[in-house]
C-alpha cells in the first residue's frame, strides 16, 4: 500500500491499543452491514492497510550483520547514513516509485509535423531517481573505496534499500555499474575517462547510465552464434556499427556498452565467440540527437514496466572499440558479473518487502475472531519465507564482501575462487526463491493481494524476471559447471574446505549440532555423487547441473546461517532459521542420482515424456 500513497512514519511494534483499534473496526463493520443498504457508511475500511517504517532501522538481519563485520569507525558512519537513507525513501523516494508504475515510458515515432524524431518520453519520477541516485552515491560508493574492500559491501546494502522503492530505476543502476566496472578493469583509458568519471559521479548534472545491449533476434544468452551486429572500421579509427538489437533495457541511456562483428576489407565477419568485439558508444550526441540509430518499439512486458526497453536499429552508430579484437566477450564477463549481483540484490530486496508486508498485515487483519498473527498456520507460513529471504540475503553479503575483497586487491586465490561460483550460484538461485516467496506472499493477503491498487502486484511482476535477466537458470547451472572444468576442480576443493570451515565455528553451539550434522552428511553426499561423475558420460553432469547447483546453494547458504547463529550475541531467530534452513534435503543432486534421473537413457525418457504424447 505504501508504493501507492505517501507512507506512514510509524514502526511495526504491536500495541495494544492497535488491537483494541482492530476490534472497534470490526464493530463498526457489523454495525453498517446491519444498516439500510443506504444508511451504510459504504466509505468505510473493512481491511487496515500495512505500515512500515524505517527500512534500514526494522531489517535486524541487516543491522546485525553490519554489526558483527564492519569495522567499529566504518559501522558508526555507515548507521548515521543508512539511518537518513532509510527515512528519505519513506518519505520521498517510495512516492516517486509508485509515479514511475503509474506513469511509464511512451514512444513517441513523429511529432506533429509528420518529421521522425524516435524519443522515449519518460516521467519526472523518474528522471528524479536518476538525480537521488547520484546524490546518493549509488554508484560512486563502490568506485571511491572510502572504506576500502568494505565499500562494495556498503554500496549493495543501499542499493538493496533501495531496490523496492525506485520504480525500476535498480535495473539502470545495474548496467551502469557494471559499464563503470568494465572500463575500471581496462584502466580507465584516456578515452573514456570522461565516461568513468560520469558513470560514478554524484553530481546529478553530471551523472551517466549506461545500457548493455547483447540480445538480437537470434538469441539472448546464446550471443556467440546470435550476435548479427557488424561493425566497420572508419579511416579516423572509430567504428560505424550496423545491426538490430532486440531487447535493450533502459534504453533512455546515455551511454552503452555493445558487442558486434567487425567486418574485414572484404566485408566478411569472423563467426562464434572469437569473432566478438566489445564497443562503447554515446546513445545521443551534444545536441540531443540519436546516434545513427532508430527506435522500432518499445517492449509490451509483463513486469518493470516503469522502465523503457526497446528494440533499436543501429544504422551507423558511431562507437569505439574498447576491447581486443575477439576480445569481446571476455571483456564484458566483469560487467556481466556485477549485473547478476545487482539481480541477487533486487531478488533478495523483493522478498524482505514482500514478508515485511506480510508480517504487518498479520498485526493488523482479523479474520475468525482473531488476528492472522494469532492463527498458527498463518505464522508457519511467514516463517518459512523468513527463512528464505535470511539465508538468501546472507549468500548476498557474502559475495560482495568477496568482491569488495578482490577489488581492493586482498583477496586469495582461494576467494578469488569461491567469488567466480558464488556468482551464478547466488543468482540463479535467488531468482528462484524470490518467485515462489513473492507469489506465496501475495497469498497472505487473500483476496487484496490481487488489487493493483495495494502495489502488491507490482512486485510480483517485477519479480518473476529475476530468474531470466543476466542468464536463465539453466544457462547458469552450466556456467557453474564451466567454474568447475576451468579450475580443474580447484574451484569444488575451495568451496568445500570453505563449508567445513564454517561448520567448525558452528560446531561450538550444542543448538546448532543438528544442522552442522545435516550438512556434513550433504557434504559427503556432493563429494560422493562427483566421485562417481566422473566416470560418466559428460551428458551426466548437464542433466544434473541445475540441481548441482542448487545442491551448491543450499549447503552454502545453511553454512552461512549457522555461522550468523554462532556469533557470542546471537538470537534465538538466527539458531532456529539455521536450523529449519538445514531440514530441507540439503544435496538434491544426490537425492535425484538415486533416482537414475541422470543416468544412461535419462534424456531420451525426458524426450520421451515431453514429447510422447498422452
Amino acid at each position: 500500500w505504501d508504493r501507492c500513497q505517501t507512507p506512514s512514519v510509524k514502526g511495526i511494534n504491536t500495541t495494544a491499543g492497535q488491537e483494541q483499534q482492530v476490534s472497534a473496526q470490526e464493530k463498526q463493520v457489523s454495525e453498517d452491514l446491519e444498516m439500510p443498504l443506504a444508511r451504510r457508511q459504504t466509505e468505510t475500511l473493512f481491511q487496515e492497510q500495512p505500515e512500515t517504517g524505517n527500512q534500514y532501522l526494522e531489517d535486524t538481519l541487516l543491522r546485525s550483520y553490519l554489526k558483527t563485520h564492519l569495522p567499529p569507525k566504518v559501522l558508526e558512519e555507515v548507521h548515521q547514513d543508512l539511518e537518513r537513507f532509510g527515512n528519505r525513501l519513506l518519505t520521498k523516494i517510495q512516492p516517486l516509485g509508485w509515479e514511475c508504475e503509474l506513469n511509464p515510458p511512451v514512444f513517441r515515432q513523429y511529432d506533429a509535423w509528420g518529421q521522425r524524431v524516435d524519443r522515449i518520453d519518460t516521467c519526472s519520477a523518474w528522471r528524479r531517481m536518476k538525480e537521488i541516485s547520484a546524490e546518493e552515491g549509488l554508484i560512486a560508493e563502490a568506485y571511491e573505496r572510502k572504506y576500502s574492500n568494505w565499500s562494495r559491501l556498503y554500496q549493495a546494502v543501499k542499493l538493496y534499500l533501495f531496490s523496492t522503492s525506485s520504480g525500476g530505476f535498480n535495473c539502470p543502476l545495474a548496467m551502469t555499474d557494471g559499464a563503470a566496472k568494465v572500463i575500471e578493469s581496462l584502466g580507465i583509458p584516456g578515452s573514456l575517462k570522461n565516461a568513468f568519471d560520469r558513470l560514478t559521479s554524484r553530481d546529478p548534472k553530471k551523472f551517466w547510465t549506461s545500457g548493455q545491449w547483447m540480445t538480437e533476434r537470434r538469441g539472448g544468452s546464446d550471443v556467440a552464434n546470435g550476435t548479427e551486429t557488424v561493425a566497420r572500421r572508419q579511416p579516423d579509427g572509430t567504428f560505424r556499427l550496423y545491426g538490430f538489437k532486440w531487447f535493450t533495457s533502459a534504453a533512455d541511456s546515455d551511454v552503452t556498452l555493445t558487442l558486434a562483428r567487425i567486418a574485414d576489407a572484404e566485408g566478411q565477419c569472423p563467426q562464434g565467440s572469437r569473432g566478438l568485439s566489445l564497443f562503447f558508444l554515446r546513445v545521443r550526441d551534444e545536441e540531443g540527437k540519436l546516434n545513427n540509430i532508430e527506435v522500432q518499439r518499445l517492449k509490451d512486458k509483463l513486469g518493470t514496466r516503469q522502465m523503457a526497453t526497446a528494440e533499436l536499429w543501429l544504422q551507423g552508430a558511431r562507437a569505439e572499440l574498447i576491447s581486443a579484437e575477439g576480445r569481446g566477450v571476455a571483456c564484458i564477463s566483469n560487467m556481466l558479473n556485477i549485473t547478476r549481483i545487482h539481480n541477487v540484490i533486487g531478488a533478495v530486496a523483493s522478498m524482505r518487502r514482500m514478508i515485511s508486508l506480510s508480517r504487518e498485515y498479520a498485526r493488523r487483519r482479523v479474520a475468525f475472531g482473531k488476528l492472522l498473527k494469532d492463527h498458527p498456520l498463518h505464522m508457519q507460513t511467514i516463517a518459512r519465507m523468513e527463512v528464505q529471504v535470511r539465508g538468501a540475503f546472507l549468500l548476498l553479503m557474502e559475495i560482495v564482501r568477496l568482491l569488495g575483497l578482490a577489488e581492493t586487491n586482498l583477496a586469495s586465490e582461494q576467494d578469488q575462487l569461491l567469488l567466480r561460483l558464488l556468482i551464478p550460484v547466488a543468482k540463479l538461485y535467488t531468482g528462484k526463491q524470490a518467485s515462489a516467496v513473492a507469489v506465496e506472499a501475495m497469498e497472505s493477503f487473500g483476496g487484496q493481494g490481487y488489487m493493483e491498487d495495494t502495489g502488491l502486484p507490482v512486485i510480483l511482476r517485477d519479480t518473476l524476471v529475476l530468474s531470466i535477466w543476466e542468464g536463465t537458470t539453466n544457462i547458469l547451472s552450466l556456467d557453474v559447471l564451466r567454474s568447475l572444468a576451468k579450475s580443474q576442480g580447484q574451484v569444488m576443493a575451495v568451496f568445500l574446505s570453505t563449508v567445513q570451515k564454517k561448520l567448525e565455528v558452528a560446531e561450538g553451539r550444542a543448538e546448532l549440532a543438528p544442522a552442522v550434522q545435516r550438512a556434513r552428511g550433504a557434504l559427503g553426499s556432493l563429494t560422493e555423487f562427483l566421485e562417481k561423475a566422473g566416470s560418466e558420460p559428460a551428458v551426466t553432469m548437464e542433466l544434473a547441473a541445475r540441481d548441482f547447483s542448487y545442491s551448491l546453494a543450499r549447503i552454502y547458504t545453511g553454512a552461512l546461517l549457522m555461522e550468523h547463529a554462532a556469533r557470542p550475541d546471537a538470537s534465538s531467530t538466527d539458531t532456529c532459521a539455521a536450523l529449519r534452513w538445514c531440514n530441507q534435503e540439503l544435496c538434491p543432486v544426490a537425492a535425484e542420482s538415486g533416482s537414475g534421473s541422470y543416468g544412461a537413457g535419462a534424456a531420451l525418457r525426458d524426450s520421451a515424456l515431453v514429447y510422447g504424447g498422452s
